[in-house]
Formats: structure tokens, C-alpha cells, sequence
């Protein structure tokens, strides 16, 4: 017989990874190995940077990234654009940091930083029982670091139709980045913006547009970790009502962001994958 707390569970048919493709890929294989029906929905693409202003930026960076005592990566996306296999890269100069705001991000890093001969001991990031991973919980640990005549490179993406950073820029136009930049700033430090890729709206082609109509229905569940994406659902199917079909979201942010579009039921998470398990296993079940 069924516990209670069994009985309680939603059963579920399809759950909808809406990460950029290739970690949408990724997820969805480690969450179907688990009994999760993983379907791939990305609501990001992510490319190069269009803005010549950027890729100049960028390849100056890449070529001094050793004068900024540490550089701040805001996603894997980030790093793998920023370390990218077919790109030149300074010496290292033994000393600068590397930040990472959460697991995905630091073991992209380790990837990168293995390829370039960099020591994975330099990456700081939120320790592993972080109530959350972001900006907030990276603070404390690299707070430390900072003072005046302090050097930060903060290496993030851009929105498409978004003005592109200059030659790097010192405008902190980045996704949910501004708290953490002002804390350094505020300690002496200065702080640059460097653009390594850039995140559009993806294409509704009409076998998209059916996979998403056909997930808008009771049984599915759409696990969203970034509050952009939630707002390209919304600008992609503006007639879609989204009250019968549940979230999962990977922060109190993208949270907010599901309840403003509609979602019926929002359950958060921690973005690793264990806790996301551990959610799916406490909320919903396939049988």
C-alpha cells in the first residue's frame, strides 16, 4: 500500500529541460539514467558574440587576463566561450583567482583551467552545502580578496539587442551580477565587464512550437534555471495558459519569474543535480 506522502505526489508524464542545448542534453541523459522522462526544450540559444566591439574586448581579454587579480565567470557558458579550445591565451602569471558562482560553473572551470595549465586550487566558489549558489553565497568566500587597487574581470553574456561592452567595459549591465560588483567596489576594487557569448531567444520552428503546446498540459513539469528563459516561454507562446502545468526552478528569482507567467505550481531547488532529484523524488513521481 501507498504511503501518504506517496499519494500525494503528482504523477508525472514529461519533464521539459530547458537549458542551452548542450547542457539541456546533458541534463536530460543524467535525469532519464535516474527514471525521469527528460525531454530537451531550450528556451536560450547561445552564440558569439555579434558586437565587433565585443569580440575585440574579448580577445583582449583572453590575451591579459593575467593582470586582474581575479576573474569572475557568471555560467558554464561563460567559461567554456572564455576558454574556448581554439583560442590563444596568455601566460599565467601563478596568481589570479577564478570565481565561480556555483558547482557547474566550478567544474567547468576545473575543465578549462586543466586545459590551460592553470591549478584548480585557484577557483573559489559557495561550499557545497550553500543554502543557494549565486552571487550572494559567493561573497563571503572571496570577500577576502578584495581591497584597494584590486583588480576584477567579471566574464558574462549578453542579450541579444542589448548594448555590447566596450574594450572591457566597466558597465555592469550583467545578469543579477550588480550586488556582488558593488560589494567590490566598495572595498576599493575595480571592477570590468567582459561579453564571452551571447544568449538569444530560440527559434519557435513549428515542431518546437507543437513540443511546447504539448507540454503546456497537466503531467508535465518544466525545470527552468534561468528567469530569461521564462520570459522567452512567454514571448515565444503569449496565448498559452501555463495554470495546469508545474515548474521547478533552480532559484528564488526564476521562481518569482514562473509565478508571473502563470505556472500552476512552482516548486524550487537548488540547481545541482542531487537536490534537483531530490525535489523531483519529493514532489512528483512516474509511476
Amino acid at each position: 500500500m501507498s504511503s501518504a506522502s506517496e499519494r500525494r505526489r503528482s504523477r508525472l508524464e514529461r519533464l521539459v529541460v530547458t537549458r542551452p542545448a548542450g547542457e539541456a542534453e546533458r541534463w536530460a541523459r543524467a535525469l532519464s539514467e535516474q527514471g525521469w522522462p527528460a525531454q530537451v526544450l531550450p528556451l536560450i540559444d547561445i552564440g558569439e558574440p555579434q558586437s565587433l566591439d565585443a569580440q575585440q574586448a574579448l580577445i583582449q581579454a583572453r590575451a591579459a587576463w593575467p593582470q586582474w587579480d581575479a576573474l569572475m565567470f557568471v555560467s558554464s557558458a561563460a567559461v567554456n566561450h572564455f576558454f574556448s579550445a581554439d583560442r590563444q591565451f596568455a601566460q599565467d602569471s601563478g596568481t589570479t583567482r577564478f570565481w565561480a558562482p556555483g558547482p557547474g560553473t566550478g567544474a567547468a572551470l576545473g575543465q578549462a583551467l586543466q586545459r590551460v595549465g592553470v591549478s584548480q586550487d585557484r577557483i573559489d566558489a559557495p561550499p557545497q552545502d550553500a543554502p543557494q549558489f549565486d552571487s550572494e553565497t559567493l561573497w563571503p568566500v572571496v570577500r577576502a580578496q578584495m581591497g584597494a587597487g584590486k583588480r576584477v574581470l567579471v566574464v558574462r553574456g549578453d542579450t541579444q539587442g542589448a548594448s555590447a561592452a566596450k574594450t572591457p567595459s566597466t558597465g555592469h549591465a550583467g545578469q543579477g551580477r550588480d550586488w556582488l560588483i558593488k560589494q567590490c567596489e566598495l572595498l576599493g576594487a575595480s571592477v570590468q565587464t567582459c561579453v564571452a557569448y551571447q544568449r538569444r531567444p530560440p527559434f519557435w520552428s513549428s515542431s518546437l512550437r507543437a513540443q511546447a503546446l504539448a507540454a503546456a498540459q497537466p503531467g508535465s513539469l518544466w525545470l527552468l534555471s534561468s528567469s530569461e528563459a521564462v520570459f522567452n516561454l512567454r514571448a515565444g507562446l503569449p496565448e498559452v495558459s501555463w495554470a495546469k502545468t508545474a515548474a521547478l526552478t533552480t532559484h528564488d528569482r526564476i521562481a518569482t519569474a514562473a509565478h508571473q507567467v502563470g505556472f500552476g505550481e512552482v516548486v524550487a531547488s537548488r540547481p545541482a543535480l542531487p537536490d534537483v532529484l531530490r525535489a523531483l523524488e519529493s514532489h512528483w513521481t512516474t509511476l
